[in-house]
């Protein structure tokens, strides 16, 4: 695995994780028996990120705030949160906010004129798609997290401006000598299958079968390649995720692993490592 001492700082590795709750034992009571590769492949792909021994970890979440004009980056100097509201009341979290990497973030996306800060409302909690990653990366560390984190939310702006937000925490990692490894947290479609909670459109399967095959390339060039209204026909969750953290090996070349692909319940779960 990745030490850092033997390699130049900046970004280390990413792994694209989905962040179904039910993944989680206390949660899924049973229920994760039924994706037990995405289960294999999560523990994987936290222990590609541990290995690293990351200095801080970028966590990429469609469920923090979201605006439609600007990324948002959680300020502060720390976060809790836990799983109660899927019935997990002791599965609790923890972590220490890297404010020096928000500051830093912050001043080079102004200076690259793209709409990112710590603006807004302050959440009260992590959100699940932060959560459940950690869940994962907690394990593979042995039940602490020692590493500072930074995360950030999606907007609605161009597919090519989250790509250029990507290019500014990879210049921010390496302008701080950081080590820092990314985990874009996102499910596929959820309009896979006419039983699964959303029902199905033809897009769904079609939508992972592609975004699997880009992503177990590293052809993030074709990311740009989906349509909005495709997108939004297939139900996806984080095609704004994968390509910001596309956007962190700008200019890198990539060796990238597909560890899992399932969809049992109607929505997607694709694991891959970077």
């Amino acid at each position: 695995m990745l030490k850092k001492e033997a390699v130049s700082m900046g970004i280390l590795a990413a792994v694209m994780v989905p962040h179904p709750p039910l993944i989680v034992p206390e949660i899924g009571r049973g229920e994760e028996e039924k994706i037990k590769d995405t289960i294999r492949g999560f523990a994987k792909a936290s222990e590609l990120i541990a290995g690293s021994e990351p200095e801080t970890v970028v966590i990429i979440s469609p469920h923090s705030a979201f605006y439609s004009d600007c990324f948002h980056i959680s300020p502060g100097n720390s976060a809790s949160g836990d799983l109660a509201k899927f019935g997990a009341h002791r599965v609790t979290f923890d972590v220490r906010y890297d404010s020096e990497f928000v500051f830093e973030l912050e001043k080079r996306a102004q200076r690259e004129k793209i709409k990112a800060g710590t603006m807004g409302e302050r959440e009260k909690s992590l959100d699940h798609a932060t959560t459940v990653p950690l869940y994962f990366l907690k394990k593979a560390w042995g039940g602490v997290i020692p590493c500072r984190i930074v995360r950030i939310g999606l907007s609605g702006l161009s597919l090519e401006e989250h790509y250029r937000f990507g290019i500014v925490i990879k210049k921010t990692a390496e302008e701080l000598g950081k080590a820092v490894c990314v985990i874009a947290s996102g499910d596929l479609s959820h309009v896979l299958k006419r039983e699964g909670p959303y029902g199905y459109r033809q897009e769904g399967p079609e939508y992972d079968k592609r975004i699997m095959d880009v992503m177990s390339r590293a052809a993030f060039g074709e990311l740009f390649e989906f349509t909005d209204l495709f997108c939004e026909r297939a139900a996806e969750c984080g095609h704004r995720s994968f390509t910001i953290m596309a956007g962190c090996f700008d200019g890198l070349s990539v060796k990238a692993e597909m560890l899992s692909y399932e969809g049992p319940f109607g929505v997607g779960y694709g694991v891959c490592t970077f």
